[in-house]
């Protein structure tokens, strides 16, 4: 079996870099083609000798200016070329499920959504400026997502949202968590957390006045294109906005708060088992990948609506002393990276003995 694998892009750290990086490691030997690369945000991830970027990174700034490159990102990952190769791997939310092998080549793509500019316009691009350059990429994504041999979601969310889209079946293996980079907290701290990509659809705006409106602590980590008017909404307010946090703060950051907060609908969303690994419980939007990942009552709540009086109320009327601290760790413990990394295997090796 000769391997390649394909990623949209390894030029930030989010929870899709995180989880690659275990797809990586289930293929050691295989190279790694990706649009671009920034190894000072990711070079941890993924080694820098592996990786094989397209023509878009020779572009000044393209690392930090890459969502204005996406009516360019069709054709970069088009140009790969992969004749050397059986087996591709990729893992997208948008661009890589649409490069070409060729026909003697199986290639399952680990997919964590539908692309958002194709179902959630409004609250992922937003301007209105932007709609015919849109209406085209949505016409490639769907020719796109025909190439895969096999779709693998992670989660049945994303596998419901897929079929409904693209009219494709895929297989679910949930994401793993990185549970050597958290320990058990004491959850002495007098505050709530939440560490994100700051993007619209995240919905922190609603954490942020949710807290409020309960009078309690609120600290967010994280950088995104919302930082800026977030930083402005959270002025005056009980939130405090973090920034960039280093993995051992964000450890430590969670462990010692009385719980996370996911406020918006995820596809999956990592957040609630790295708090569980941390021995710390999550109130999330009843909604998305958090059905998969929160057990009510156990490991966490759940509030109804995507309002912040709903949030509110939850967190007025949370009790920490409710949850115990090594059974939410053994909920984490159940997403552990080798049983990813073994189950994707199998999955790959399922899938060229059937083709």
């Amino acid at each position: 079996m000769n391997v390649a694998l394909v990623h949209d892009y390894l030029n930030q750290r989010g929870g899709a870099e995180r989880v690659f990086a275990h797809v990586a490691r289930a293929f050691p030997d295989a190279p790694v083609y990706t649009a671009l690369y920034d190894p000072r945000q990711t070079g941890d991830l993924v080694d820098p000798s592996r990786v094989r970027t397209s023509y878009l990174a020779k572009i000044p700034g393209a690392n930090r200016y890459f969502r204005y490159l996406a009516p360019l990102y069709p054709g970069a990952f088009e140009s790969f070329d992969f004749h050397a190769y059986d087996t591709i791997v990729s893992s997208t939310t948008a661009w890589a499920k649409g490069v070409i092998v060729p026909r003697h080549a199986v290639h399952v793509c680990y997919i964590h959504t539908v692309s958002r500019f194709a179902f959630a316009y409004d609250s992922y691009v937003g301007s209105p400026l932007a709609r015919p350059i849109v209406r085209r990429l949505i016409a490639w994504d769907k020719r796109a997502a025909r190439r895969p041999t096999q779709f693998v979601a992670s989660s049945r969310n994303a596998a419901q949202r897929i079929e409904r889209y693209y009219g494709r079946e895929a297989l679910v293996l949930h994401c793993p968590v990185d549970l050597d980079r958290f320990t058990i907290g004491s959850g002495s701290g007098d505050y709530f957390f939440i560490a994100s990509r700051l993007l619209a659809y995240k919905r922190i705006d609603v954490a942020i006045r949710a807290a409020n409106a309960a009078r309690v602590r609120l600290l967010v980590a994280g950088t995104g294109p919302a930082e800026t008017a977030l930083r402005a909404q959270a002025r005056g307010t009980t939130t405090t906005m973090l920034g960039f946090v280093s993995d051992e703060r964000v450890n430590e950051l969670l462990g010692n708060a009385r719980a996370a907060i996911l406020p918006g609908e995820e596809d999956f969303g990592l957040l609630p088992l790295e708090a569980a690994a941390c021995g710390r419980p999550t109130i999330a939007l009843r909604a998305g990948g958090a059905l998969e990942t929160v057990v009510e009552g156990e490991t966490g709540e759940f509030f109804d609506e995507p309002a912040a009086e709903s949030l509110a109320r939850r967190l007025r009327d949370f009790d920490a002393a409710n949850y115990d601290r090594q059974r939410l760790r053994s909920h984490a413990e159940t997403f552990a990276p080798g049983r990813f990394i073994e189950r994707l295997r199998a999955i790959v090796e399922q899938i060229r003995a059937a083709r």
